[in-house]
């Protein structure tokens, strides 16, 4: 067994791997670009290499300077994880040249495998089905044009090097196919540096289905049955469920002893899965290989109790399989989603610093994440954040889990798709397992347009703020918490919300557009908040914005901002025309006072400063006036609406 391994990836993927490590009494080391220095992975490690800056062409996919800070960093092997250089030749090829092993395939599986073109062929050979189309040698535009037609549409173009959805293009029109073959060449290109194209027939409504296969060094192929990844968005998995609610024993049967033959034919070794398009009348295909390690690999774990990154590193350690096909058994229901930081409508990415990251927990929970809170998600790498899994003696119960976990699950600062991940858990189909790769178009409009927020996250806010640090510094600064005047407060999300906040003996008496709630503090910590609202308790997340407040409740991420930072723009006028009263928009401290009562200010002139939320604003006068009123000292701590200062307006003649 290894001393050492270095794992060439980053995210939860690496994370999974050192805690396999670990478990194996093998030191992980790991390697980073420049925007990764502070990631969960390296702080995990027990040694790290720095191998370029952000772009990952100029670190994650240099194979030399892996191998490089393998052979500097004393490791004997090299996990490539999945994504990046996980199916690169070149890299198992520089690891054998090295003397390092590398955790997967032989570099002649991964080429055998690795463009779809020679996939089929292989397949094929195998006496395993593909669906009709074009994968020859000859690429020119003319030639795919001829195949286009003889096919005859609808069509799937797509890259014959890679996966992940890139280079792939749906067409349902003849006309539209040289402009789909020109887009789809131009992202394999960018993608894979490879342009060459498959044309295939198109498979309407199918399931996407895969086999999960393990090979030693010693001749032994056997598969973990299947997993379902049907429901997908822009060509790549969203939902990941084993066993497939759609296949019959004989049909999974049928389909390991194809996915076996496929393995033995390419000569591989390691872990690998074998994909198929599963028609809805029951027939199947070859799509493609992964000579690698799948995203979704923990619900075949959970299935079947074996722990496939343990398995990994003692069959390249040289050791045989510890089970045979009969051995291998399925027990219960495993689902998994994955939570990408990306807009849960248009499925565009989204960066930021994660302020909050609580992972749920429970019976049968696993969540495989690569960050946590205060970490940052940068532009330069796939925005998955973690992986929840979760699993059931059933569907049934698995689907229950599931939607639990989901209204549990905390993430606040970039926007997430966990509103797509609730609508799918949520949708009759999903839980009657009709599902295809289609499903999340046939729904369109899964996900309702942003709305106001809810009355509770309202009065979650208003408690936030009106009892927000620092503490008072004299008697007087309480009173309002213990019946005075009533507050108002302002918040915006989608549109203005105007609160009434009356403090009262138990708590509060909040009063929005239409409606009034009594409130009373259960609990507040430093991200949690539990309330009673109306006698029904109510549990919160939340992390303080510059602006505001971050909010989670029951999986839902609201920002809720504050007016403007109290400046003479913000200053408003009472129904007084004779003088201005300056309220507190939010809780804090006077540091200083520049004015005393009775004097003669200009306009612009600085009046006072308020500490709020750690950051100073001062107040200044709007104004020529005199000071008439000053209720606060400097030190004093003010709720959020006190009033701070009266000012007289008088002419500029005088």
């Amino acid at each position: 067994m290894f001393n050492r391994i270095l794992i060439a990836n980053r995210g939860e993927i690496a994370v999974r791997i050192i805690r396999a490590c670990r478990e194996l009494g093998i030191s992980p080391v790991v390697v980073y670009s420049a925007a990764d220095a502070g990631a969960l992975h390296v702080r995990m490690a027990d040694a790290a290499a720095l191998i370029g800056p952000p772009p990952a062409a100029q670190s994650y996919l240099r194979a030399e300077a892996i191998v490089e800070a393998a052979l500097q960093l004393g490791a004997q092997a090299i996990h490539p994880g999945y994504g990046f250089l996980s199916e690169s030749v070149k890299l198992a090829e520089q690891c054998a040249a090295a003397g390092i092993t590398f955790i997967g395939p032989p570099p002649s599986a991964i080429a055998a495998m690795g463009g779809k073109a020679e996939a089929r062929a292989l397949a094929q050979a195998a006496g395993v089905p593909v669906v009709p189309g074009y994968d020859g040698e000859d690429q020119s535009d003319e030639r795919l044009l001829a195949e286009a037609h003889r096919i005859g549409p609808p069509l799937l173009i797509k890259a014959s090097a890679g996966g992940g959805g890139k280079g792939m293009r749906s067409v349902g029109d003849l006309a539209a196919v040289p402009a789909a073959i020109e887009g789809a060449r131009r992202e394999a290109r960018a993608a894979f540096g490879d342009d060459r194209l498959i044309i295939e027939r198109l498979v309407l409504r199918p399931r996407h289905v895969e086999i999960q296969v393990l090979a030693d060094q010693h001749g032994n192929v056997v598969h973990l049955g299947e997993r379902d990844c049907s429901i997908q968005r822009r060509h790549q998995k969203v939902v990941e469920e084993a066993p497939s609610p759609a296949l019959t024993p004989a049909l999974r049967n049928a389909m390991g002893q194809a996915a076996v033959a496929v393995a033995r034919a390419a000569g591989y070794v390691n872990a690998g899965t074998v994909e198929f398009i599963l028609t809805p009348d029951g027939e199947f295909y070859f799509l493609e290989m992964n000579t690698r390690l799948q995203v979704e690999h923990p619900v075949t774990e959970l299935i079947c109790g074996y722990d496939l990154v343990h398995l990994q590193i003692a069959i390249a350690a040289g050791q045989p399989l510890p089970f045979r096909q009969e051995d291998v058994t399925v027990r219960g229901h495993a689902i998994e989603v994955r939570l990408y930081a990306e807009d849960p409508r248009t499925y565009l990415p989204a960066v930021g610093k994660v302020a909050l990251f609580v992972p749920p927990q429970g019976p049968g929970v696993r969540v495989d994440a690569g960050l946590t809170s205060g970490d940052e998600v940068t532009v330069h790498y796939d925005p998955l954040l973690a992986k929840i899994i979760v699993a059931g003696a059933d569907r049934q119960q698995a689907v229950a889990r599931l939607r639990r976990v989901l209204r549990e699950m905390v993430v606040l600062g970039p926007t997430t798709n966990l509103p797509l991940l609730q609508a799918i858990a949520e949708h009759p189909a999903f839980a009657a397992g009709a599902t295809h790769t289609g499903f999340l178009s046939e729904h369109e409009g899964l996900v309702p347009p942003p709305a106001p927020p809810p009355c509770e996250v309202l009065v979650a806010a208003a408690v936030l703020t009106v009892t927000a640090e620092p503490p008072a510094r004299d008697p007087l600064a309480r009173v309002w918490r213990l019946g005075g005047d009533t507050i108002p407060l302002t918040f915006s999300s989608h549109g203005d919300h105007r609160l009434r906040v009356a403090p009262s003996t138990s708590g509060w008496h909040i009063h929005g557009d239409g409606w009034g709630v009594q409130t009373t503090l259960v609990y507040r910590g430093d991200h949690e908040l539990a309330l009673d609202i109306d006698g029904q308790r109510q549990q919160f997340f939340f992390a303080q914005a510059d602006d505001g407040w971050l909010i989670a409740w029951r999986g839902e991420a609201y920002h809720l901002t504050r007016p403007a930072p109290l400046t003479a723009d913000s200053v408003t006028r009472s129904g007084d025309q004779n003088a201005a009263s300056f309220t507190a928009p939010m809780p804090g401290t006077i540091v200083r006072i520049h004015v005393a009562v009775g004097e003669q200010v200009r306009e612009g002139q600085p009046l006072l400063v308020l500490e709020a939320m750690k950051m100073e604003h001062t107040v200044v006068a709007p104004y020529a006036g005199i000071v008439r009123r000053l209720p606060y000292q400097a030190g004093a701590s003010v709720a959020a609406g006190a009033h701070l200062v009266d000012l007289e307006p008088i002419s500029v003649s005088e």
